[in-house]
């Protein structure tokens, strides 16, 4: 398994319970759903891991892809 980095995150408390709430409704952890809404932000602005290694792929428009 690949190492993660590991860094403080604050959190209004309102905003915490909130995410828990979110995540035990699609049997997540905390953690796990922000990683996850991360990694679904990171897609949409076109920042993903693919986007990272084909470097071409960010020049075109999405129906050429």
């Amino acid at each position: 398994m690949a190492t993660k980095k590991t860094f403080v995150l604050r959190l209004d408390p309102d905003v915490y319970e909130r995410l828990e709430k979110w995540a035990a409704d699609e049997f997540r952890s905390a953690n796990g759903q922000i990683e996850w809404i991360l990694d679904q932000a990171l897609k949409k602005a076109g920042r993903s891991k693919f986007k990272e290694q084909n470097p071409e792929a960010e020049n075109k428009p999405d129906d050429e892809l």
